[in-house]
């Protein structure tokens, strides 16, 4: 009889994005991990001001989008292409 053996499924840390509606670079950092096929919680800020008190307190800035992978603080669009570009953003989203 043969043994069903099932493959352990990789899964990537929460990514956790703060937008507002009319944010240029909060569109830009969705359409990018739209292209690396990631999937994201979006927290609109403009919509919840507690959101957004939460947002500065673990971001220390009050700037959109922040981004986070799991419990790191990535920063906003332009950190995470920083990253990206030097190779570190993929690592990132291997720590489960």
């Amino acid at each position: 009889m043969p043994v069903n053996r099932r493959t352990p499924i990789m899964s990537t840390p929460e990514i956790i994005l703060y937008t507002t509606q009319i944010c240029p670079y909060c569109v830009a950092a969705k359409n990018f991990l739209k292209s690396k096929g990631l999937e994201w919680r979006e927290v609109r800020v403009d919509l919840d001001p507690a959101e957004r008190e939460k947002m500065v307190a673990l971001a220390k800035r009050t700037s959109v989008p922040q981004i986070f992978v799991g419990a790191t603080h990535v920063g906003g669009y332009d950190d995470m292409m920083a990253l990206h570009r030097a190779g570190n953003f993929e690592p990132l989203l291997q720590q489960a």
